[in-house]
């Protein structure tokens, strides 16, 4: 296939080299779908000391003496498939902890971490690597958001640059005294540029300086604009209301299917479903005669947790059960723990992450519950589509765009595929959860559901395609 164009990700994980949460999906993603349309696109990740083994296969392929501390490589190869450059900066990135904090907390230096990430970044945009040069920047989050500034401060060399935010509660500040060790340009520390309530973030940088904004849904593009979602940049957002823009992420249904699964099943062919429903049940030592919810999640107020321990007796009167898999706030671990303990036959609560389990959940689930507070796109009810596994949502972000109420109209047209609610307070929730019993109690209707879910389109074709068209016009 001809090659339409090329771009360089700049981001701090991508699936599978690194991952913390969705942005490592996303990244890891949208490289194999845009190349099956044309695009040619490589990821610049940090060489953290989890990635060094992936060096010695690899090709040095930029040079860079004094990277902030201390001299830097860039190699190149191919992982998983996807075309990496690795970003090999020892006194920088060869630490023993995660990407942005160890057994101490976050990393001292993290501004200039991902500043140097950026700035590399910035510089293969401009001047390109032998036999590749790319026409567009495109930078992830916080991590990256100084890339298009040091892109447009220094010349862009004609590319041109996409920040995407991916949760905006993440702003990557920095003090205003750091301006010169970030090489950053001192006249550019004034409000409507670089300065940020007297200090410096390198996503508004990002945002002041990228000649596109995309979000990682339409509806979250719009909140961002709104003071109760903005987080303080509302007000930077909607000046470049013109350049902003949401796109849906999608999934790997090659991964994510329940046509993948050991009792597999389909939309034409349920009867898998109800064999994996009995299993999980059996896992757990469950006996729910109603709807089997279930939550995976990281457990935060963000997320909306703090609300189960008021609406989940009822539901559980009602006759439904809950299985839970997530980690985070202590209170909330030990709130949802109460929960099992006062419910043993109804509530199942795993503290952690297992991939292996999150994927019984969703073939043997009813329903995902994802009440959260703000959500840019969420994949949780993407996945919770694709298995049936009927989502129960609140009206925002991603959530609102991907799911279609059960409303008495979308029932008639036959094109529900969930139960959406608002607003995010319990009342609502205990309400959109009373309307999961009903409707799984009319087994006619619930299947309908469940089968409009999953004809619902999730994977990466239609974003890929925005995000080409949007390159498209910036090479333009």
């Amino acid at each position: 296939m001809q090659i339409k164009g090329r771009v360089l990700s700049v981001a701090s994980e991508c699936v599978p080299l690194i991952k913390t949460g969705g942005l490592a999906d996303v990244v890891g993603a949208l490289p194999e779908a845009l190349a099956r349309i044309g695009w040619d696109m490589r990821v610049l990740l940090p060489a953290y000391r989890a990635l060094q083994r992936y060096l010695e296969d690899m090709d040095e392929v930029w040079f860079e003496p004094g990277l902030f501390g201390g001299d830097a490589r860039v190699m190149a190869g191919k992982v998983g498939g996807l075309d990496v450059l690795l970003l090999d900066a020892p006194h920088l990135y060869d630490r023993e902890g995660g990407p942005y904090s160890g057994p101490g907390g976050d990393w001292f230096d993290n501004a200039r971490r991902f500043a140097a990430l950026s700035w590399v970044g910035a510089r293969i945009a401009r001047d390109g690597l032998e036999g590749w040069k790319p026409d567009v920047l495109h930078a992830h989050d916080w991590q990256a958001g100084f890339a298009p500034a040091y892109l447009m401060y220094g010349g862009t060399g004609g590319v041109g640059s996409v920040l995407t935010i991916h949760n905006i509660a993440f702003q990557g500040w920095a003090p205003a005294t750091a301006l010169g060790d970030l090489r950053l340009p001192y006249e550019q520390f004034y409000p409507a540029a670089l300065e940020y309530y007297g200090g410096l973030s390198s996503l508004k940088a990002g945002l002041v300086t990228a000649d596109r904004i995309t979000t990682v849904s339409p509806n979250y593009a719009a909140e961002l604009m709104r003071a109760e979602f903005g987080m303080g940049l509302q007000g930077v957002i909607a000046a470049r209301g013109a350049d902003v823009s949401g796109i849906l992420n999608g999934v790997d249904t090659g991964v994510w299917s329940p046509g993948a699964e050991p009792i597999a099943y389909s939309a034409k062919a349920m009867q898998g479903k109800a064999a994996n429903r009995a299993a999980l049940c059996a896992e757990f030592g469950l006996q729910v005669p109603g709807p089997l919810a279930i939550v995976i999640s990281r457990l935060t107020d963000q997320k909306g947790i703090d609300l189960l321990p008021g609406v989940i007796p009822d539901f559980i009167a009602g006759g439904g059960g809950l299985v839970v898999l997530g980690s985070g706030d202590p209170a909330l671990e030990a709130a949802v723990r109460s929960l099992e303990a006062r419910f043993p036959d109804q509530v199942a609560v795993r503290i952690g992450y297992d991939e292996a389990l999150s994927h019984r959940m969703f073939a043997g689930g009813d329903a995902v519950l994802v009440p959260s507070r703000f959500e840019p796109c969420g994949l949780t009810q993407m996945y919770g589509l694709a298995y049936g596994t009927v989502p129960v949502v609140s009206a925002v972000g991603g959530l609102a765009d991907t799911v279609i109420n059960a409303s008495p109209a979308a029932m008639a047209v036959g094109a529900a595929t969930g139960i959406v609610f608002h607003p995010v307070d319990g009342l609502a929730f205990g309400q959109a959860l009373r309307h999961l019993l009903t409707l799984y109690a009319d087994k006619t209707a619930w299947a309908q559901v469940q089968k409009n879910a999953m004809r619902q389109p999730v994977d990466w074709a239609g974003s890929a395609a925005a995000y080409a068209a949007l390159y498209e016009d910036l090479r333009a």
